[in-house]
C-alpha cells in the first residue's frame, strides 16, 4: 500500500482551470487523456514519492521539500510529508512557474 495522496484546494482549482481551457482549446477526448495521466502520475507516486526532481524554480528559494513529476504537458508539484502527499499545484509546463507562485504567495488572483 502506498502513501495517502491529498489534493490541495489550490490544486484541485488549477485542474478545473486546466481542463476549461483543454476543453475550450482542444477536445473532451484530450481532457479524458489528459486527466488520465495526471491520476496515473499522482497513483505511480503513492509508490514511489521521492520519484519527482525539485522544480529548479522552487530550489532558488531553497524550498527543497517541493518535488515535481511531469505528466504530458504539466507538471504535478508536491510535498511529502510523513505518510502523505500534499498535491500543492498542477500547471501546464509552458506557464511561468515564477509568476505562479509569486501570485501563490501573495494570494493574488
Amino acid at each position: 500500500m502506498g502513501l495517502r495522496v491529498v489534493i490541495l484546494d489550490s490544486a484541485e482549482k488549477d485542474l478545473k482551470e486546466l481542463r476549461a481551457y483543454i476543453l475550450k482549446t482542444f477536445s473532451a477526448d484530450t481532457w479524458r487523456t489528459t486527466y488520465a495521466k495526471i491520476k496515473e502520475a499522482i497513483r505511480h507516486l503513492q509508490n514511489f514519492p521521492q520519484a519527482g526532481g525539485i522544480p529548479e524554480e522552487i530550489e532558488k528559494l531553497n524550498l527543497t521539500q517541493y518535488r515535481q513529476v511531469i505528466s504530458g504537458m504539466n507538471r504535478v508539484i508536491y510535498e511529502v510529508r510523513q505518510d502523505v502527499i500534499y498535491i500543492h499545484i498542477v500547471v501546464d509546463v509552458r506557464r511561468d512557474m515564477n509568476a505562479l507562485l509569486t501570485r501563490r504567495l501573495l494570494r493574488i488572483n
